[in-house]
């Protein structure tokens, strides 16, 4: 009887798979919208990618797989056995390379398939909500595929790829974490007017002076451990103007005019962005390759100095796994859950984002004939996102998650070494600038086009 009931449970889990994402995810979250719970199929599909790509790149992973029998080359063999695998290719950064390449297609074929879809009515549509075991067959037949990829000059080529779709990423970034801050902050506004004003008030005021603290500490922070008196004049310039830029525009989202026209304006949204600022400003100066103006978190711990510790033009000297990489994708984690789940009434942001969270139909828990609890369908009249414009956001989020786990370096695959390289640095602080600008666009928008509609 219970192996009855056991096939019959995974019947339903086979047609499920072939479903629809509410199908497919009703015993998670029943109630949810067709149009959340595809997103968050879609993330899963990027977060098992990174999770493999992590797995691929831990230190020692090669010395583990050469002492399974007979699998990689030039490792334990079996007698009548050829080792065939290059296990050189399977793990450490070229893994990456090829994994993200892998899902960076997949996201862009959907997102060319996706363009222009208006509602679930398009024949597409079905694609993109539903037949998620042939999606994940597809997004495994290309990661295969992309390992028997020839070395040449791929990863040169990808690593350059990877720099523009970063680029685009991080301000994709900020621009979520700046439609999550007034998320943030007109909900607790809102608490506040309906009652305890004290508390979610006090709550603000805490979280702002706390960011702003936090972002005052990594400025001294800088300023002591990647400048010298007499060198790292880049590292004092990027300091000084994102400081200064930050100043600005904190002090623009409090003027009585850009209050007046922006009342969801604030210190809370102007806070997270400066603590934002930081950490791209110190990311950025993690990939100078100048030892001497960007010493390693184990040196600055045990302070010890590496002005001779490691000579700035030693090759295959890798730091996988350091504290920007770590920072940077906890953020990207959640900044791909939030765009999974987010619904904003920020117009600016929405039109930023390609999606309009109030065009959907509501949709009503109903219970099917085989009593599942499904999603109504609430996109029948307009789409609540762009299809295409998710995916390609998907699509930068692989060639960012390529360049994080790989710190940036550039691959060289002469001396299957990694080197930092000045033009990350440039990429990393000029996305941090343009960011800046996107901020003070939001907040000085109302009162230079006063006629449109920005709430």
């Amino acid at each position: 009887m219970g192996a009855c009931m056991a096939l019959c449970s995974i019947a339903s889990c086979a047609s499920c798979l072939c479903g629809s994402a509410p199908c497919l995810l009703s015993g998670c979250c029943p109630s949810s919208n067709n149009s959340t719970v595809t997103r968050l199929v879609f993330s899963f599909f990027l977060l098992l990618g990174t999770l493999v790509s992590v797995i691929m790149i831990l230190p020692g992973m090669e010395a583990q797989l050469s002492k399974i029998p007979g699998f990689c080359q030039g490792g334990t063999t079996i007698p009548g056995i050829q080792n065939h695998v290059n296990c050189d290719v399977i793990v450490g950064y070229k893994s990456v390379y090829r994994m993200c390449f892998a899902m960076a297609c997949f996201f862009f074929l959907f997102s060319a398939i996706m363009i222009r879809v208006r509602s679930s009515k398009d024949p597409r549509a079905a694609i993109q909500n539903g037949f998620w075991f042939f999606k994940f067959l597809i997004l495994v037949g290309i990661t295969v595929g992309a390992f028997f990829i020839p070395d040449g000059t791929f990863h040169n080529v990808w690593f350059y790829f990877g720099i523009v779709g970063s680029f685009i990423f991080i301000l994709i970034q900020l621009i979520l974490l700046i439609d999550f801050a007034h998320s943030w902050n007109e909900a607790w506004v809102r608490n506040a007017e309906e009652g305890n004003t004290k508390c979610w008030f006090s709550g603000l005021l805490f979280f702002t002076i706390l960011n702003y603290a936090l972002a005052f500490t990594a400025i001294v922070l800088f300023y002591v451990y990647y400048t010298k008196p007499d060198n790292c004049t880049e590292h004092k310039f990027f300091i000084s103007f994102n400081l200064i830029l930050c100043v600005i525009a904190s002090v623009v989202s409090i003027l009585p005019k850009v209050q007046d026209a922006a009342p969801q304006s604030g210190l809370l949204q102007s806070s997270i962005i400066t603590l934002y600022t930081m950490y791209v400003t110190w990311s950025a100066m993690t990939n100078n390759p100048d030892r001497e103006c960007n010493p390693s978190l184990l040196s600055l711990v045990s302070n010890v100095s590496t002005a001779g510790a490691t000579p700035t033009s030693a090759p295959g000297i890798v730091q996988w796994w350091d504290a920007q990489g770590i920072v940077g994708l906890v953020i990207f984690l959640f900044c791909t859950f939030y765009a999974s789940i987010r619904s904003s009434s920020n117009a600016q942001v929405n039109r930023l984002m390609q999606t309009e969270e109030g065009k959907g139909s509501e949709g009503f828990e109903e219970v099917g004939e085989d009593g599942v609890r499904r999603a109504v369908d609430n996109e029948e009249d307009a789409v609540t996102y762009s299809y295409s414009f998710f995916h390609f956001h998907l699509f930068l989020a692989s060639l960012y998650i390529m360049m994080t786990l790989t710190n940036w370096y550039k691959p060289d695959t002469t001396t299957q070494a990694m080197q930092s390289t000045m033009p990350a640095v440039w990429v990393k602080i000029s996305s941090s600038w343009l960011g800046l600008a996107v901020y003070l666009w939001t907040l000085v928008a109302p009162l230079i086009l006063p006629n449109r509609e920005f709430s």
